[in-house]
């Protein structure tokens, strides 16, 4: 994707986008603004940005849902964040800056290390600080501590780790069913829960 920066909102984005919707998912941008009571130009960025995370297409004036558009309309709030999440970090500003995030010794960036970064778009840095930082809070990759000024990421808690089919090592207790006193080693000796005695081995018959 192009390196390009937010000139919107979520809120604004998704506002248009639920108006589309009620155009069945595609009209004309001049109708659009119209329903809006706004000139053409004033909803342009928020288009603009849709069509960068490829929830929508634009073709000869008249702006469509694309399939993710649509998976994205009918989602919820959650599944919404998560779609615009992984569409940010495909985007050359936002995957830039959360490599320099990971890369971070404590995973932060200064306002001046920032403004560095933006400083490689065509964006007026305070402008567009400030929505680089709504749309990465709104999709749960950081946050803005305004006090340190200073951008931090959103620790991700690793997915479980799936049960292992492996047998337990050798000399390692597993409980027997049907029995709250013994239990068996995979070295097949068997030992009272209740007690120091224990016998290895196979009991030889009488």
């Amino acid at each position: 994707m192009p390196t390009t920066y937010p000139k919107s909102s979520p809120t604004e984005m998704t506002g248009l986008l639920v108006l589309l919707k009620s155009h069945r998912g595609s009209e004309d941008i001049a109708l659009l603004a119209d329903d809006l009571d706004l000139e053409i130009d004033e909803i342009l960025p928020a288009l603009e940005f849709a069509e960068v995370l490829q929830l929508v297409a634009v073709s000869d004036g008249r702006v469509t849902f694309t399939d993710l558009g649509k998976r994205f309309i009918a989602s919820t709030i959650r599944d919404r964040k998560a779609i615009v999440r992984d569409q940010l970090c495909r985007t050359t500003l936002f995957k830039t800056l959360m490599r320099a995030l990971d890369n971070s010794p404590d995973h932060s960036l200064t306002d001046e290390q920032l403004n560095q970064i933006v400083s490689f778009t065509t964006a007026p840095a305070d402008e567009a600080v400030q929505n680089i930082v709504n749309w990465g809070r709104y999709a749960d990759l950081f946050r803005y501590d305004a006090e340190e000024h200073r951008l931090i990421a959103r620790r991700r808690t690793p997915p479980p780790r799936a049960p292992s089919n492996r047998p337990p090592p050798p000399g390692m207790a597993v409980s027997v069913p049907g029995s709250d006193r013994r239990s068996t080693t995979a070295s097949g000796s068997s030992t009272h829960s209740s007690g120091t005695h224990s016998t290895t081995g196979v009991l030889a018959s009488a």
